[in-house]
Formats: C-alpha cells, sequence, structure tokens
C-alpha cells in the first residue's frame, strides 16, 4: 500500500487537524465540553512551545491544506488555526 502523504509530519498535521476539526464541530450532546477545552488547550500548549522551526513547518502545511480546501467551514478553521492555536500571536 502506497501512501498518500508525502511525508509523516504531513501524515501526523492531517491526523491532528482531523481531530480538532471534530472537536471542534461536536454538539454539546456528544462531547463533554469541558473536556473539549481541555483537549484544544492542551494542544495549543504543545505547538506553542515547539521550537521556532517546527511551528513554521506547521503553519506552512497547515496553510497548505487550507488552499486545498473545498468545504469553507474547514478551510476557515484551518486558515485560523495558526492564530487559533498560537503559533502567531495575531491575524495581522
Amino acid at each position: 500500500m502506497t501512501s498518500s502523504y508525502p511525508s509523516l509530519t504531513r501524515a501526523l498535521a492531517e491526523a491532528l487537524v482531523d481531530v480538532l476539526w471534530f472537536i471542534e464541530g461536536c454538539e454539546d450532546e456528544k462531547m463533554d465540553q469541558d473536556d473539549a477545552v481541555k483537549v484544544l488547550e492542551g494542544v495549543a500548549h504543545v505547538v506553542s512551545t515547539l521550537p521556532t522551526d517546527q511551528q513554521q513547518e506547521l503553519i506552512e502545511l497547515v496553510g497548505e491544506m487550507a488552499a486545498s480546501e473545498t468545504n469553507l467551514a474547514r478551510r476557515e478553521f484551518l486558515e485560523g488555526f495558526p492564530e487559533d492555536f498560537g503559533l502567531i500571536d495575531d491575524a495581522s
């Protein structure tokens, strides 16, 4: 079987975004909102403490993902990812 991902980093970034997108979109009845916030904040902490070069790589990967995304809501989530998860200070 051949992977559709060019690298392990890309595959893991895609998987991470899929999980976060799922959590972000869960209704209150399907997931405890306190638990959801803990997971989202935990990821934000981890990615915000990565070395600068790794943060930049993740920003670029998420940007590529956003550019090719056809679902408008998911594209907006991806475009906001760097700021929302602490990779950049603001969108300015």
